[in-house]
């Protein structure tokens, strides 16, 4: 079988080594004469893999023993409801930093449940740019500042975190979870849809401070309290098994493969091979996104032809090359180089867009 060049932006490129560990498991898991979403998620043997799971990713992030890892359902877009439900009390307000498509969407969803400001925006430069840690003017009576780590659409990701003395920061990190070291410590909560970095869709992982899920009022359906499924070790109700067990593989791989501070540095290189083709193309591919900002997951660009992005598109595709489409709502080129995009595949990629450029420039 001749895999595809997966640039997609998610569901995205899984580890061969995971998909393949996954096959040869996929019918009889550990012995049992079934599969592992066949089997009761009260088991010892599925307990067993949602508890690995917790403990690898416990260890990659150095995550403190005051967090609570939970998994849960309903992506990132659940969490956009379920932040403010669980934090806003009376009197407080959200603070968001708007930064693109998903922070505008986490903050739209806040002002359905109550009071919510935007306390920083980079709309005036298009989502180009990350706003700087002076320009988050933080109101008095804000409960938590929201930031999205990465934007996927823009391309843009934050370099270093803001920090807000005495107010909570939490993090969308559904791009960039796990792409580099982070001090979990700095945050309240951080959550992350699994579908980029951690495997396939229908897991969403909450890393969340046990002071903040103690404070989940009671006034809201049991479902979307954090609470709830803390006390119950993510175990409520039926998860999404399958899913759980690819997440666990996949923090196994990261782990065998050297932990995070290595693959911060096998994503630079990645991109980098990228980059530089944009950068040393004298004008026939345009970056989109400031080069201060730029992101080490989602490589947004443009050709000033718009009949040849269109027909890179479609020459890409007859080479074998998936998901190098803009998103709808900006257009132009988008490589999405997550943690499992094997490096061979930005060398591909890099040297088709040499050879691209070299016949229409």
């Amino acid at each position: 079988m001749t895999r595809a060049y997966n640039f997609n932006a998610g569901p995205a490129a899984i580890p061969l080594e995971v998909l393949e560990q996954a096959q040869a498991q996929f019918v009889d898991y550990e012995g049992a004469g079934m599969a592992i979403m066949e089997m009761s998620h009260r088991s010892a043997l599925y307990e067993k893999v949602n508890q690995e799971a917790q403990d690898v990713l416990r260890e990659l992030l150095n995550i403190p023993s005051n967090y609570k890892i939970l998994f849960l359902q309903g992506g990132a877009s659940t969490q956009f409801a379920m932040i403010p439900m669980n934090f806003l009390s009376e009197g407080k307000v959200g603070a968001y930093v708007d930064t693109g498509a998903w922070a505008g969407k986490a903050y739209k969803e806040a002002t359905v449940v109550g009071e919510a400001v935007i306390v920083a925006s980079t709309k005036e430069d298009k989502y180009m740019r990350m706003p700087e840690a002076s320009e988050i003017v933080v109101p008095e009576n804000a409960a938590y500042v929201h930031i999205t780590t990465n934007e996927t659409i823009g391309g843009v990701q934050f370099q270093s975190f803001p920090e807000f003395d005495g107010v909570t920061l939490i993090a969308d990190m559904s791009s960039d979870i796990l792409s580099r070291p982070v001090d979990v410590s700095k945050f309240g909560m951080i959550y992350a849809g699994a579908q980029k970095n951690l495997g396939p869709s229908g897991v969403t992982v909450v890393i969340v401070r046990e002071d903040l899920i103690a404070a989940s009022p009671k006034t809201i359906p049991a479902m979307f309290r954090y609470d709830t499924h803390a006390n119950a070790n993510s175990l409520y109700n039926t998860p999404p098994s399958f899913g759980v067990f690819m997440v666990g593989l996949v923090l196994k791989w990261i782990k065998e493969k050297g932990g995070l501070e290595v693959l911060e540095q096998f994503n630079l290189n990645k991109t980098k091979l990228i980059y530089d083709v944009i950068d040393e193309s004298n004008g026939f591919y345009v970056g989109c996104a400031n080069k201060e900002n730029r992101s080490a997951m989602n490589i947004t660009f443009r050709i000033a032809n718009e009949d040849l992005e269109k027909q890179f598109i479609k020459e890409s595709e007859a080479a074998g090359f998936v998901g190098l489409k803009g998103h709808r709502d900006v257009g132009g080129l988008r490589a999405s180089t997550y943690n499992a995009v094997p490096l061979e595949s930005c060398e591909a990629l890099a040297t088709f867009m040499k050879e691209f450029q070299a016949n229409n420039a």
